[in-house]
This record gives C-alpha cells, structure tokens and sequence, in this order.
C-alpha cells in the first residue's frame, strides 16, 4: 500500500484522512491534540444551497462579488455546485445542524449573502460539532488500524527527492520532517497532504487560535512551491477589543448594527447593504472610524436582537465571563485578522507546484475566495475540496507505485535535537526579532491598510535573507536567540521555529502586496486607493 501523510486536523485534514483511510497507509499528523484547529473555533456556519427559494447561481454570484473579480470561476462553481452533498455528507455523519420550528434545518443570513443559506450547529458552534463527529471518526479508524495518529507533532520542513528517471527533471515530495518529544524525526511518504491552517498569529490581533503560525504554508514555500494570493488576508470586522475574541457575522445577520464612539450608526451611509456589506467593507469601515476617534473602539449593538442569547449562546457565555451582557450593553468592537484568502497554488484537485504535495484548506489557495472571503465558505472549502484531494491522491498513487522504504526514521542518530533558529534583520546583522515585535510590526503594515513605504520598511526590518532554520550540528553564533551557553527549551524551540514560518509569511505578504499597486477587496493601499488593474512595477516573490 501507498503511505499518506497528512498534516492537520481541522475539517480539511480530518475529510481527507477519512476518505483515505482503509486505501492506504494513512500517517495524519497534529500539532496539538486531534482537533485543535481553527474549524473548532468557527462560531460562523457553513454555506450551501438547500432551500427551494435560493439557486446555486445565487451563491455563485455572491462568491464572485465578494472576491472583486480575482476568484477563479470554476472554483467558485465547484464549490457551490458539490458543497450541498457534502453539507449532507457531514450530517450523516453526526452533525447536528439546527432546526426550526417547523423541524427543517434553519437557515441564517450572513454578509454579502443574497439569500439565508447558512447553516448553523449549537447556534454558534458549527465548527467545534463538526470537528466533534470528524474526530470520533478518525478516532474509531486509528482504532481498527486504518489510520495511525501522531499528536503533539510539528512539522518543521518538507522532505523532497528527485523524481524518477524517466518523468523528467526536478524534485518531488517525499515526506517530511517533523519535531515529536524534542527529536526530530523524518516521516517518508508517497504523497503529503498540507491541511495546517492559517498565520493568523502573525498579527497583534488575531481571533485566531496560538498554533496558527502558518507551518505548512512556510514549509511548502521553503521547498519551492509556488503561491498565490498572498496579499489577501482577511480581518473580521467584529472582534471583542482587547482581546480577539470573534463575534460572529451571524449577529449581525440576525439584526445587530454598529454605533461609532459617539453612538452613531454610520454603515448605512458606507455601503448600502450596511452591517452586512463584504467583510472587507465592515473592516475598513470601522478601522477608518476608529482612526478618526483617536483609537476608541466602535460598538456592536445587539439589544434588539430577539432572543439573542439563546441563538449564540457560546458568544453570550464568553462575554458575560468578561462582563458584558449581549442582551443590555454595547460589546466594544475593533477588527482583526481572522483568515488568510492566499496560501500555497493548488489547482481545483489540490495538487501543487511540486509533485507528491497537495494541499487542502486555508492553507491552500485554490483560488475560491479571490481577494475577499464571502461569509462561512470556508468550512464549506476545506470539505468540497478535500473530497476532490482525496479523490487526486488514489488516482496519482494508482499511476505510481509505492516506495520501499521505512514510513519514519531519526533524522540524525548523533544529533537527534533538532536545535534552534534564527532570523536575519537586515539593519542590524544576525539578530532575532521578537514575536511581539513580528506582530506589532505586520498589524502596522500588513493590516486594514497598507501602503508603499510601510511594506518596504517591513521588508528592510525582515532583511532580504530572511528567516533561516539551522539544524543541530550548525554552528552556533553569539547572535542566536538560544546561546550555547543556555540550554533551549522545548517551548522556546518551538516558538523561535514559529516565528521564523511567521516572518517569511510576512516577507511574502509584503513582496505581493508591493506588488500589486491597486485596492481590491481585503487588500488596501492608501497610496493606491483605486480598484484598478495596473501593470505590477514591483516583482513579487514566493
């Protein structure tokens, strides 16, 4: 049997390892516990056509809308057209989604949506029941043998090797490296599947979860997979100030408004969807306002909304912990990364630039999203598109045959630790930036708002060389973030080597939003305020 690995446990890992498992050797790897993703944390539903009063047409056009005309269209049509099998698929699975009175599955009306299609589970906890009943079944599959689980294991690089004689010149995935007990080990592979998630951590306010630090994107980058999009990232409008803590569109779906500092409305003379315009619309409108009342948030104001807390009752739960009641006051509001539209290239199928690799999620750029995310399509991407993964990986593993080698092996029986990193700045030498500083330094100029001289400072703090790994038996500089005179810690390894997937992000981020000297959807340039299609002066790079 052909061995699979898969890195990644949210809703596009788990889709794929189970329709895998049983056909080949299936390695699913997990950075925490089985689960822990940003698909547990998506109070948002999931999109799809299946009431008689809406058209997959509808949702087509209001995919394409919202990406600003870079969405590639038969993405989009896929996506829409396979998305309600799959919605059906989950709930043979053990999704409950929500009822109405009537007994029918209730839909809910999100931004940017020209009808109510979203699908909700526990009223705002449709990611964690579907992880729910994804990992019990991974967890009875791990239990019969056809899947093997490794958890608490980070992926630190990918392995590649030459392609065989005879197909060509170039390099193929053949696995992985990855960080387990403090050694590091090598996972071999006849195909990887990337499922790791966003970088949402890049930023100072994210409503992303810690271990969002963009690994498998800075893996496939490093191994030379090529990139798209990466100037798209996406900030929700409505996260809890101070604290990222997400607040979902649905409430503003159901009747929520926002009020500026002054308590004001001031959407409605913005766009005339209001509250509920795209995501990077609502963004950039509460960003600008803020910046016109020194910095004070605006407010969410949800006192209308009937039976407000019994419809979100996880986000009624969390706020009343930080004192504040949903149903009487108004929730201080500011905007934060929430979702990364670019990733790794793939095509409709999943596969990359690099044979052997597949990706599959937010990780994955297929595409879908162009420059601006419509409301709750991601979960629906990453379980149509790791159907269509799946299905890539058995027809590419049936043309070639699998490898003879071990499935895991030490990387280094001398030297099994797999040391520390550092990060070169330009201004200053060899010197380590820290992660508060990472993140300071991107939400100033990789947020709301960018502009030509922010993203070639950031660049020039980065340095051209950029973030490097250096393994065990390198050498060892005064410099280093870990001296050889201080032992590193498991901890501190692990967050210099996230800081590191973290600032090439933000070096490629900056690269393609130089680039592209326009405004368009989540991507704003201040110094090119025009939704324009100029030729690119400034090349960027992957």
């Amino acid at each position: 049997m052909s061995h699979v690995l898969i890195i990644g446990t949210g809703i596009a890992g788990l889709s794929t390892a189970l329709r895998l498992a049983g056909r080949h050797e299936v390695t699913v790897v997990t950075k925490d516990r089985l689960g822990d993703s940003n698909t547990t944390w998506a109070q948002g539903g999931i999109a799809g056509v299946l009431g008689a009063d809406d058209t997959v047409g509808s949702h087509i056009a209001d995919t394409l809308s919202a990406g600003a005309g870079l969405s590639d269209a038969e993405a989009v049509r896929l996506l829409c057209t396979e998305g309600p099998e799959r919605i059906l698929e989950l709930a043979a699975a053990g999704v409950a989604f929500d009822r109405d009175d009537d007994g029918h599955w209730a839909r809910g009306l999100e931004g940017a949506h020209s009808f109510p299609r979203i699908l909700h589970a526990g009223g705002d906890a449709t990611g964690e029941a579907i992880i729910e009943a994804l990992t019990t079944a991974l967890r009875a599959a791990v239990a019969v043998g056809t899947v093997r689980l490794l958890d608490h294991t980070m992926l630190l690089d990918l392995v590649t090797s030459l392609t065989p004689s005879g197909t060509g010149a170039g390099r193929k995935a053949a696995g992985v490296q990855v960080l387990r007990d403090g050694i590091r080990e090598q996972l071999f592979a006849d195909a990887v599947v990337l499922a790791t998630g966003g970088a949402g951590q890049l930023y100072a306010h994210t409503t992303n979860p810690a271990a969002a630090t963009g690994d498998g994107l800075a893996a496939a980058i490093r191994a030379g997979a090529a990139a798209r999009d990466m100037e798209f990232y996406q900030f929700h409008p409505t996260a809890l100030a101070g604290s990222g803590f997400l607040i979902s569109e649905a409430v503003r779906g159901a009747g929520a408004f926002l009020l500026d500092a002054h308590g004001q409305r001031f959407m409605p003379e913005v766009d005339r969807r209001g509250e509920l315009a795209p995501r990077d619309v609502v963004a950039r409108a509460i960003h600008r306002r803020m910046a016109v009342q020194d910095g004070l948030p605006c407010y969410l104001n949800a006192r209308s909304v009937p039976e407000v807390s019994a419809h979100f009752p996880n986000i009624a739960r969390v706020l009343a912990e930080r004192g504040f009641d949903l149903t009487s006051d108004l929730i201080p509001v500011t905007p934060a990364a929430h979702y990364f539209m670019g990733g790794i290239a793939t095509d409709v199928d999943g596969r990359t630039s690099l044979p052997g690799l597949f990706a599959v999620g937010e990780v994955a750029c297929t595409g879908v999203h162009g420059a601006n995310r419509l409301a709750s399509n991601s979960l629906l991407e990453g379980v149509v598109f790791s159907a269509r993964a799946a299905e890539a990986v058995d027809a590419d593993l049936e043309t070639t045959p699998a490898t003879n080698h071990r499935s895991w092996a030490p990387v280094s029986a001398a030297a099994p630790r797999f040391g520390s990193i550092h990060l070169d700045a330009a201004a200053g030498g060899n010197r380590a930036i820290s992660r508060g500083d990472l993140q300071t330094l991107a939400w100033a100029h990789l947020g709301v708002e960018r502009d030509g001289q922010g993203l070639r400072s950031l660049l020039e703090r980065l340095g051209e060389g950029g973030p490097t790994h250096r393994t065990a038996d390198a050498a060892v500089t005064a410099d280093d973030a870990v001296t050889a005179n201080e032992e590193p810690t498991a901890a501190g390894i692990v967050e210099e080597i996230e800081s590191a997937n973290l600032a090439l992000i933000a070096q490629s981020i900056a690269s393609h939003a130089l680039a592209r000297r326009e405004s368009r959807g989540a991507h704003t340039r201040s110094d090119f305020p025009a939704h324009t299609t100029p030729p690119l002066q400034e090349a960027a790079s992957c």
